[in-house]
């Protein structure tokens, strides 16, 4: 495979030491050998992957997932577990502008299907998440930035002035909010091995350990090469997000960008902690930077606090980007600065050079899909974008809206584009004094 970041990225470093790991045993799929042929053979095990297997599966399909890692090992196993409304970072008037009217209302609607769909899941085939708060407050970190959330409040949330965010169990400095209420919080490793069950009972076939090599285009399909295998399949889905290959397809090449971020978790906070602090609701919250911080206090207490930044992977630099996130925790929520951290790691989220995900079928080879560029939004979006590819495979309308089903363009610099982020970064600071 040919990926953008150094091996360590790829390795357990970055994600030694995720919570999630210590709720849930990972379960063991079998590692792929040998030959076989089924109609969909699928690229991930992540929630796009699983979703599209869950959904091909109960509608009669032959269904094969391949991981190249274990399950729960990339994204989807190591998120902040935020179920909410996102997936593209346009504003509804950049996506207005550039789609219209009609396409960005329609676009907006998928975000809240979207999460409505994760509810649904998890209500259907009974997977217990640890789910929590009632929407997703953003709040304001400059009174500029209020100013914004009151021009563009909606009258379906709450606006939160400054004076109100204490008696709503808020702190932290902020300068005002706005909730929305849609979204919740869950547990993402909880939610992605319910996933990868309620597949297994429909038939799916999931493989551990099984990264795909190469996906030929023949005559009678594609035929996909594992490390100790290979599968012929009428229709192949790309579902690798942050974690995709420049050749697997080739298609993918320049069309996605990693970018990290990082989350720590603390210990369990007494009742006294958390009145100290000011912090008592269980409301996941953002803030309104570009490079935005993430936090919600979980059902057993603990905190977790996360945040986008680090343009850099190595074990230095790993390092580097785990003290920056404490430190702005410690900043943020002063009494707390000295309360254990006992959880700290690092995963790739994806970004699209349209800002948008996206979801749909690969130019020039039919019966190939992918799915990718969730914006660090892929709880809800990529559960979405999984279904719509399993429609896709079977030949149905993906009922997309526009700005999803536009195939995205490429990056420039090719294998160099990282070069492209720390003057973005830079730039995306500043907006955020």
């Amino acid at each position: 495979m040919k990926r953008l970041y150094p091996h360590y990225t790829y390795g357990p470093g970055p994600r030694d030491g995720c919570w999630w790991d210590d709720t849930i045993g990972r379960p063991v799929w079998p590692v792929h050998q040998g030959d076989q042929r089924v109609d969909v053979a699928i690229v991930g095990g992540g929630f796009t992957g699983l979703s599209a297997a869950l959904h091909l599966a109960r509608a009669g399909s032959s269904v094969a997932v391949f991981e190249a890692e274990t399950p729960g090992w990339g994204a989807s196993g190591r998120n902040g577990g935020f179920c909410c409304l996102g997936g593209s970072k346009l504003s509804h008037k950049a996506m207005t502008r550039r789609y219209g009217v009609v396409a960005a209302q329609h676009y907006a609607q998928a975000e809240a299907d979207a999460v409505h769909l994760v509810a649904d899941i998890l209500a259907t085939h009974q997977i217990d998440a640890d789910v929590h708060s009632k929407g997703e407050t953003q709040l304001a970190h400059t009174p500029r930035a209020m100013e914004k959330l009151r021009r563009d409040a909606d009258t379906s949330g709450i606006l939160h002035e400054p004076g109100d965010l204490p008696g709503s169990g808020f702190s932290g400095g902020f300068h005002g909010g706005y909730t929305n209420p849609v979204g919740f919080g869950l547990n993402p490793r909880k939610y992605l091995f319910g996933l990868a069950q309620a597949a297994q009972s429909h038939g799916a076939q999931l493989f551990q350990n099984s990264a795909v090599q190469g996906i030929i285009h023949g005559q009678s399909g594609y035929a996909v090469q594992t490390v100790s295998g290979r599968v012929t399949a009428a229709n192949v889905l790309v579902c690798t997000n942050g974690y995709s290959s420049e050749d697997v397809p080739p298609w993918m090449a320049g069309r996605y960008m990693p970018a990290q971020s990082t989350v720590l978790v603390t210990r369990p906070l007494s009742q006294a902690e958390l009145l100290a602090q000011g912090w008592t609701t269980d409301q996941m919250s953002y803030d309104t930077r570009n490079l935005l911080h993430y936090f919600r206090l979980m059902p057993d207490r603990r905190f977790l606090f996360g945040m986008r930044g680090g343009l850099r992977s190595s074990s230095g630099a790993e390092v580097a980007i785990r003290r920056k996130v404490h430190k702005d925790f410690a900043r943020m929520f002063p009494a707390w600065a000295d309360v254990d951290v006992t959880h700290m790691w690092s995963g790739m989220v994806c970004l699209s050079r349209d800002l948008v995900p996206f979801a749909g079928p690969v130019a020039g080879r039919a019966g190939l899909y992918a799915g990718f560029a969730y914006h660090g939004n892929g709880v809800a979006m990529g559960t979405y974008c999984g279904r719509a590819l399993a429609r896709l495979a079977l030949g149905k309308d993906a009922e997309l809206p526009e700005p999803i089903a536009r195939a995205p363009g490429r990056f420039p610099l090719g294998l160099w584009r990282r070069v492209l982020m720390p003057p973005a970064y830079a730039v995306m600071g500043l907006w955020d004094l």
